[in-house]
């Protein structure tokens, strides 16, 4: 008897709950959704998150309001959206850095990427240009490889701070032709590419967006895209199989993730707002401005982020681990 009875509490206690989650959804959102950016305004993934979240606001009915959480290297905001309730109502932009380096990256990480969050879906991938500064000697790649090699002592690798997309991309490079320069930390790409047009840096590795105009005023150097084509931004530029480093590719991407126990139905919302926003014709065209590329069908959904971002944190451990940086 205490069996039968205990199996119907569960019937119902689930049948509330499948209940109160379907309620949730169809009234989501009943206010207006806070999507939380790691890194200040201005940036490229801020940019990215405010274009796509514009869109998104129309699709839900509510505005989509931008906050800049910065702090911890990128990981402040992923601790912000595992405090938030699970109602999708917070919603966080992770990327490269924040939710695949960080984990090798930052021994005291206050989050796991894959199993602390729902996976909304990817929003964008951007491709990699390494650039020099406009008076470096070296014209190509490879000969900047026989500089950085003969020079590693004194050569400068500027990036904006440790964990960054343009301190983990270029890490892998100065693994990849086995030197450890000079690095120096900035507050952000846009001081450290100032430094860079100044002269007063060796290289940065960066996106389309901050590379593009400097590179089309001839004011930097732009040595190779470290992906498998040119980028349609710079098509210019060769790729760095093209340049002579084969084993220098990567991309950065942005991807949308909502508290870990967010209702499904609520979760699939979100999603088809944010498929919506990659449809549209005038984001794709400004997104393809800023040097991005929209991801395939599959790692817009859900399971596909949720694999994807495994698969990330798992290529980027060896390249952090040979380094021997850490976030401390």
């Amino acid at each position: 008897m205490r069996t039968g009875i205990g199996f119907w509490l569960k019937a119902v206690a689930l049948a509330a709950c499948m209940a109160s989650s379907s309620a949730l959804a169809q009234s989501f959102p009943s206010k207006p959704v806070t999507m939380l950016i790691p890194f200040a305004a201005g940036g490229p993934t801020d940019v990215v998150g405010r274009l796509v979240g514009e869109h998104m606001s129309r699709t839900l009915g509510q505005p989509v309001i931008i906050e800049n959480a910065v702090g911890a290297a990128g990981t402040l905001a992923g601790q912000r959206l595992m405090a938030a309730p699970a109602d999708g109502h917070v919603i966080l932009i992770g990327h490269t850095g924040t939710h695949a380096a960080a984990v090798s990256l930052n021994p005291n990480l206050k989050y796991r990427p894959v199993e602390d969050f729902a996976p909304v879906g990817l929003v964008n991938t951007n491709p990699i240009f390494l650039t020099v500064r406009k008076t470096h000697p070296s014209a190509t790649l490879a000969e900047f490889v026989t500089w950085v090699k003969a020079n590693e002592k004194a050569a400068s690798n500027a990036h904006a701070g440790v964990g960054s997309v343009s301190h983990t991309t270029c890490l892998l490079f100065n693994t990849v032709v086995g030197v450890k320069p000079n690095g120096v930390p900035y507050r952000g790409t846009g001081p450290a590419m100032n430094d860079l047009v100044a002269g007063q840096v060796d290289y940065l590795c960066d996106q389309a967006v901050n590379v593009a105009p400097q590179h089309r005023a001839g004011t930097i150097k732009t040595l190779a895209v470290a992906s498998v084509a040119r980028a349609t931004a710079l098509p210019d530029v060769p790729t760095s199989t093209e340049a002579g480093v084969p084993g220098f590719k990567v991309e950065v991407w942005n991807a949308m993730f909502a508290p870990k126990d967010t209702p499904a139905p609520v979760v699939a919302k979100l999603n088809q707002a944010l498929k919506g926003a990659l449809a549209d014709a005038a984001v794709k065209a400004k997104l393809n401005e800023l040097g991005a590329e929209i991801p395939s069908a599959e790692l817009q959904e859900p399971a596909g982020l949720r694999s994807f971002v495994g698969a990330e944190i798992e290529r980027w451990a060896p390249i952090i681990k040979a380094s021997g940086v850490r976030i401390e």
